[in-house]
Formats: structure tokens, C-alpha cells, sequence
């Protein structure tokens, strides 16, 4: 149970918090981008919770039943996001054998709800440019948007040049915690 504990909640913030965090700096090699959430109000029939920053960018998110000890938040507490765009682990063709998919979930002790969660995904990209010194790659995806990565391993890079669609496999975190209010 404490694996899925937050599977909810944190799906749907990876989402909201990417979305507005990543508004006002892009992601690129090993960023960790943080940013700390007041909740505002919390409608705890429908288990919405509303967030806003410090710039008064807010977001709705709905908490699941899998989210455990949602009755202690508090209008007030303080959440913090960590989120990682992390390393690059396997460069291949396009139909070559791809990794499974996968993500990790797990929840912290305690009154109040918090976690991480890690995914590796796998996508179709276009390589733009490649730092074999650093290493990293910079890509950009179907809809257009670009990314820079560090790559886990040089080797990856050989035999790929700018221009190469390629899979890429990458991972990426989330973690969450919660202050009470003071």
C-alpha cells in the first residue's frame, strides 16, 4: 500500500507543478527545479487541494483515496516539489528493442502526506546537438518542445549525429513534502 500511496496525487501534480514551474525556466542538463506551494483552500468532500507559489500561480489538485493522511492538511502548510529531469540511460533506432516503462513510488512517515516518485520512460526524439565532453544531448520531441540531457554513459553517443531520430530512455523525480503551517 505505501508504494501507491501517493500515485494519485503525485500524477497529477508531475503534471500541474511541470506545467507551472516549467512556465518560467526550462529544463535542461541535471536541473533540479523547486518550488514551494502555499495551500490555499482544501475542499476536503471532493479532496482538491488548491496550491499557489509565491508568483500567485495556483492549480487544483484532486487527491485521490490512495493518498493517505490528506485529512492533516492544513490551509497554510507548505508544499514543496523537487522535481528532476535526470539522465539520459539508452540511445537507440527507432524499433529496437526499448526498455519497459516503469515507475516508483514511495511515501514518508508521519502526519502529513509527502513522497517520491521516479519514472523511466522511453520516447521518439529528434537529436539537435550532442556534447560528447559533458556528456549530453540536446533533443527535440514530436511537439516541438527541446530538452538537454545528460547522458549516463559517453558510449551512447557513438554513431549519432544531429538530425538522428532516435528512442531515447530517460528517468525523472518527483519528490513532495509538506511543512505544517506556522
Amino acid at each position: 500500500m505505501a508504494r501507491t500511496v501517493f500515485i494519485t496525487m503525485v500524477g497529477a501534480l508531475m503534471v500541474s507543478v511541470a506545467s507551472v514551474t516549467f512556465a518560467q525556466k526550462p529544463v535542461s542538463i541535471g536541473d533540479t527545479v523547486s518550488d514551494t506551494f502555499t495551500i490555499t483552500a482544501i475542499d476536503y468532500n471532493g479532496r482538491v487541494v488548491t496550491l499557489e507559489n509565491k508568483n500567485g500561480l495556483s492549480a487544483d489538485v484532486y487527491c485521490g483515496q490512495s493518498v493517505q493522511r490528506f485529512d492533516q492538511l492544513k490551509v497554510g502548510d507548505k508544499v514543496t516539489f523537487r522535481y528532476q529531469e535526470s539522465l539520459v540511460s539508452a540511445i537507440s533506432q527507432p524499433g529496437a528493442t526499448k526498455p519497459e516503462d516503469s515507475s516508483a513510488v514511495t511515501g514518508t512517515t508521519g502526519n502529513l502526506p509527502g513522497g517520491t516518485i521516479s519514472q523511466k520512460m522511453t520516447a521518439r526524439v529528434t537529436i539537435e546537438a550532442i556534447d560528447p565532453d559533458a556528456p549530453s544531448v540536446t533533443i527535440k520531441t514530436a511537439k516541438g518542445n527541446r530538452m538537454s540531457f545528460k547522458v549516463e554513459d559517453k558510449k551512447n553517443l557513438d554513431g549519432y549525429k544531429p538530425g538522428d531520430q532516435v528512442d531515447i530512455t530517460y528517468t525523472r523525480a518527483l519528490a513532495i513534502s509538506v511543512e505544517p503551517a506556522k
